[in-house]
């Protein structure tokens, strides 16, 4: 798997856009490492915080990219792209949740003074073992959350530099761990100022031409609205077999679509890397106009990415139904490839073809068969070449097979009886990864080899700016929370950011691991971590800071329920993603699922169960000390917020 001997495409090889994106990626990767350099910090103050001179405006910049990750970028315009109306509850969970973190807790965390998530659990909850549980849980949660940034570098740079997926993944680790590792913070939040600004151009650029296209309006949101593409897309689904775009609970129950929403809602509110950006500020008026300019940047993107996602799913049908096969290329290890055009050579291609798919079911089960990659050339219905089609196939992110061997690839639903007897209906698209669906749209809608390069860029600055973030979590868990509070509590300042590096170091190496070998698509890894984040650190923060009857025990018990409870029914749901080695198949299908709900959703069952104990914990065991009580009740009043303390 790992060598670098990358077959390239027969097309690749003309590719207009890989100079293009290897300008933009190079010089952006520049200034990323220019500004790590430039903002080397020697203190755990500039480390953790940026010394806490970050000016509003651009605090809301870097919070807007810290927040909006690979899965906004890549993932979710694909997930509303295949899930229709369903897709809202991405939209609506996110959004939702950054109003919440913004208007309800950042604040009070800021005022309160430190600047993690476990030294406010410790300090609020006087106790060692708070902090450590809570430690844990953020460690666990960015690691979920940082595999999936991981597994959307490796796509980018597996279709545009045509590099194998864990060479670009090493790649990103190493760009993130100079930059975070240099400048912790300070060098962390210029850059994802810089970031922010790449990722929206390279996600307004292609989405204003598309919708001009396609709607006659240069405006995304208005074109989405106002024309009637919903209603030609509903059109061209039904004519294919599958429900309609605009059909609310298609994908997912009534029950889901709340618990979804609601997980990625408090899973939001209660991610540690998002927090610690407001202690980046001078004091609470900045963190709240920081807050205000967020959103704003925020919705920019959040707005345009249902367009996007309608946009890209008609333009897509438009260009693959009814293409014609020119040419299919067989390609098993470093053999020379077989080519068969079209129509000439069609029953010996085809012939090939399932040879080649039966040697691939058994090299499924054993090793020693090498498998055979097969790669269909295809033209559009008015005949122009789909060399995009051609090249993301290489990254085997997008298949086709067809089915009926009549020369042409439809998208029409047909019943096929699998090896297993039973009947299933597919279409000849036989894999179509959803990351892949921004990165594609410009390709697919033939705009200019730059526009292509620009959103490679920009899905590059989305993915590495949440990683740094996180990494930064990692590290100051690791570091900060653990060895320093414990081991080492007298250890000089010099010591303490070494430490802090290490973490980074240590974190972006397991990352790497789970971006290479994602139990997922990147939104939903993503979604898995605000559940996480939701069942065990919103409870704890939100009665922290608005309940003064809440101990100790209470809040390590919900922390440990709700977040061993939400882990568990998700390894059992992906057992054979998250556990290949162990599980080929979930050990809880989908007809199994606890009251119907998925993975994704179960965060917000979890929540549940992490207040009920919390509380009823809280109740029967003794009242927190005189002073945590005039801790809480002070923090909600008016005044100054106190710096960044306990490092």
């Amino acid at each position: 798997m790992f060598s670098l001997n990358v077959a390239e495409p027969l097309l690749a090889q003309a590719d207009p856009a890989r100079i293009w994106t290897w300008t933009f990626v190079g010089v952006t990767f520049a200034i990323y490492l220019y500004i790590g350099w430039r903002s080397r910090v020697k203190e755990t103050r500039g480390f953790y915080v940026a010394g806490q001179g970050v000016p509003a405006i651009a605090n809301g910049a870097a919070t807007a990219a810290d927040w909006m990750s690979a899965a906004s970028f890549i993932s979710m315009a694909g997930l509303i792209s295949f899930s229709g109306s369903d897709g809202s509850v991405y939209l609506m969970g996110w959004t939702g949740g950054y109003v919440l973190l913004a208007l309800l807790l950042a604040p009070y965390l800021r005022k309160f003074g430190h600047y993690t998530v476990p030294d406010f659990i410790g300090a609020r909850y006087y106790s060692d073992t708070a902090r450590v549980v809570a430690a844990m849980c953020a460690i666990f949660v960015s690691l979920t959350y940082v595999a999936g940034q991981m597994k959307g570098v490796g796509v980018v740079f597996s279709r545009f530099l045509e590099v194998e997926l864990w060479l670009g993944v090493v790649i990103g680790m190493g760009i993130v761990a100079f930059f975070a590792g240099l400048g912790g913070m300070k060098g962390i939040t210029w850059t994802q100022v810089v970031q922010y600004f790449i990722l929206i151009l390279a996600f307004l650029i292609p989405s204003i031409a598309i919708s001009s296209m396609l709607t006659q309006d240069a405006i995304p949101q208005s074109g989405f609205v106002f024309s009637d593409i919903s209603e030609r897309l509903n059109e061209v689904l039904m004519e294919l077999g599958e429900q309609e775009y605009t059909k609310p609970f298609g994908k997912f129950s009534q029950l889901n679509v709340f618990c979804i929403t609601a997980a990625l809602m408090f899973g939001t509110a209660g991610l540690p890397h998002v927090i610690v950006r407001f202690y980046t500020v001078k004091n609470v008026r900045a963190a709240r106009y920081s807050a205000v300019w967020a959103i704003i940047f925020i919705a920019i993107l959040y707005t345009t990415a249902p367009a996007l996602g309608l946009f890209a799913r008609y333009n897509l049908i438009k260009n693959l139904h009814e293409s014609q096969v020119t040419q299919i290329e067989l390609q098993t290890g470093d053999a020379k490839p077989q080519s068969f055009d079209f129509p000439g050579s069609r029953e010996a291609a085809f012939e090939a073809v399932q040879q080649a798919q039966t040697k691939n079911e058994q090299a499924a089960n054993d090793s020693s068969i090498p498998k055979t990659s097969i790669t269909y050339f295809l033209k559009s219905p008015d005949g122009k070449p789909l060399n995009w089609a051609t090249q993301w196939q290489n990254t085997g992110l997008l298949k086709v097979d067809d089915l009926d061997r009549d020369g042409r690839i439809n998208l029409k639903l047909m019943e096929i009886k699998g090896t297993d007897g039973k009947t299933v209906k597919r279409s000849e698209l036989a894999k179509i990864d959803k990351d892949i669906i921004v990165l594609s749209t410009p390709e697919v809608a033939g705009l200019p080899p730059w526009v292509i390069a620009l959103v490679a860029a920009g899905g590059l600055a989305a993915a590495l700016s949440t990683a740094a973030g996180l990494l930064l979590v990692i590290s100051s868990s690791l570091a900060h929370d653990l060895y320093i509070r414990f081991f080492d509590p007298s250890a000089s300042e010099t010591k303490k950011v070494m430490v802090g590096r290490v973490a980074i170091l240590l974190g972006i190496l397991v990352a790497g691991y789970f971006g290479v070998y994602p139990p997922g698509f990147v939104g939903e890894v993503v979604a898995f971590a605000f559940g996480l984040a939701a069942a065990s650190f919103f409870p704890v923060i939100f009665l922290g800071i608005f309940s003064t009857r809440v101990n100790r025990a209470g809040a390590i018990s919900g922390m440990i329920v709700g977040l061993v409870f939400t882990m568990t029914y998700i390894i059992l749901c992906t057992a054979d993603k998250v556990l290949p080695f162990l599980f080929d198949a979930p050990i809880l299908t989908a007809d199994q699922w606890l009251f119907g709900i998925s993975p994704q959703g179960i965060g917000t069952l979890g929540m549940l169960l992490n207040f009920v104990v919390t509380w009823l914990v809280s109740l029967g065991t003794a009242p927190p000390p005189k002073e945590v009580v005039e801790l809480v009740e002070g923090i909600r009043l008016p005044g100054q917020a106190g710096s960044a303390i306990g490092h």
